[in-house]
């Protein structure tokens, strides 16, 4: 072979690898613009001159949960997903491409270390997307597929719905300001802090170093780009979609039990802001539906306490995304991250009693 055989083969493999680098971002942009930037434009239009985002998910224009029942499951399950779907569909196509078009050194070498680096590349990266926690999920879980740390995939994760710019805007328009802020400092410590800790909280994980100088080098497998790209997709909607819909049916359905109407002498308590910020936890939503529940619940005459709770607990995490992601992480990191959105909520809560 001659040497300019043995310097075309590089040449071209890092060209074909900067070409699906690019063609997984021209994937990204485009999808992100078409299911979240240009949308949430025109809603913020809207919620600067209406100071509104509609009626509550949670109890649409009644004002009320309704009783559980499979009808409640259907109902709800199919107001979420019709608000929720293209951007669904989008995660899990970003999930499983990540793992194919995205070269391992690259995430490695940005996202694979142990330390408060990746972990703030990780929320960074988070910012753009603007995706509930369930449609994010699959998107972690190609992340820890290719290595990526426990810190960087859970901060890209929860700092998707936590630190969603657009939501901020909208709350500040339909709320005001001081949610906003609160929601900024809470989203922040779950999303930095929560997840720096959360490296060390792991214990021994499996990431190999990325080596300097191979930053082009081809991942291991050497099957056909579409046949790892359709491998990819069918192991992520056999793990995601059931345990995802089942929740989600669910939820919908039990939402009565975990959102009571109570006399108003107990909707300001401790043992309330607890309660919701428990059921905060738990329950799934779309993207910023966090902001005409809390509404809602305000002008039936909750305290600002059970707002706070619910301003922090309700985007963070939901029972159907850590079902998605609990494979992806070390379980003892899935229990700090339940127990940690709770405790930041109750803090909310009694932070919202004072300051809302």
């Amino acid at each position: 072979m001659s040497p300019s055989s043995h310097t075309a083969e590089p040449g071209a493999g890092r060209a074909r690898t900067i070409l699906l680098a690019a063609v997984f971002l021209i994937v990204a942009i485009a999808g992100l613009s078409y299911v979240k930037w240009w949308p949430y434009y025109g809603k913020a239009l809207k919620a600067a001159a209406e100071h509104t985002l509609g009626s509550s998910i949670l109890t649409g224009e009644t004002g009320k949960t309704p009783e559980p029942s499979l009808q409640a499951a259907l109902d709800y399950a199919s107001a979420y997903f019709k608000a929720v779907w293209k951007a669904a569909v989008l995660g899990i196509l970003l999930g499983s491409l990540v793992q194919v078009l995205v070269p391992t050194r690259w995430l490695l070498r940005t996202l694979g270390q142990a330390g408060f680096k990746s972990t703030a590349v990780g929320a960074l990266a988070a910012v753009p997307g603007m995706m509930c926690s369930c449609c994010a999920a699959p998107i972690a879980v190609g992340l820890r597929k290719k290595n990526v740390s426990v810190g960087a995939a859970l901060a890209f994760w929860i700092g998707n719905p936590l630190l969603n710019p657009a939501t901020l805007i909208f709350m500040a328009f339909v709320l005001n300001w001081k949610f906003t802020v609160m929601r900024i400092v809470f989203g922040l410590a779950l999303t930095l802090g929560v997840s720096y800790f959360a490296n060390r909280f792991a214990g021994d994980q499996t990431v190999p170093e990325p080596a300097a100088d191979s930053a082009f080098d081809a991942d291991e497998d050497n099957r056909p780009l579409l046949l790892r790209w359709l491998a990819s997709m069918g192991r992520m909607l056999v793990a995601i979609v059931p345990a995802y819909l089942v929740a989600v049916l669910l939820l919908g359905a039990v939402r009565a039990w975990l959102f009571p109407s109570l006399d108003a002498g107990a909707l300001s308590g401790v043992l309330m802001v607890v309660l919701f910020a428990v059921a905060g936890t738990l329950f799934v939503i779309p993207t910023a539906a966090e902001i005409p529940i809390i509404g809602t619940f305000l002008s039936l005459g909750f305290g600002t306490g059970v707002a706070g709770a619910l301003l922090v607990t309700l985007p963070a995490v939901s029972l159907p995304s850590l079902l998605m992601v609990y494979r992806s992480f070390p379980r003892r990191v899935v229990w700090l991250l339940v127990g940690a959105v709770v405790a930041a909520g109750v803090l909310a809560g009694a932070a919202g009693a004072v300051f809302l």
